[in-house]
């Protein structure tokens, strides 16, 4: 299964950008979309280091906050799985 996540462009170099991810950054490959449409503060989907899709900001923070909520449910599920003693599946 694969997974993209959204990312901000913080900084532009040529066919690399500097995006962030919820406080941590990471260096992307701009190779697989069209660097002239893109520019500081866009949002992209990030691939094992490859920027794949440039999204609107609206569609980043909604799915980032799916991520947030899947985040929230997997620590009450840890939570329980702590208090009763068996894995939950």
């Amino acid at each position: 299964m694969c997974l993209s996540v959204p990312a901000k462009i913080e900084s532009l170099d040529g066919e690399m950008a500097v995006c962030s991810v919820g406080g941590a950054t990471y260096k992307a490959s701009l190779q697989m979309l069209d660097i002239k449409e893109l520019s500081i503060g866009d949002y992209v989907l990030l691939h094992t280091g490859f920027a794949i899709s440039k999204i609107s900001k609206e569609e980043a923070e909604e799915t980032l906050k799916l991520f947030d909520e899947l985040e929230d449910f997997n620590e009450i599920l840890d939570e329980e799985e702590r208090i009763s003693g068996r894995k939950i599946i």
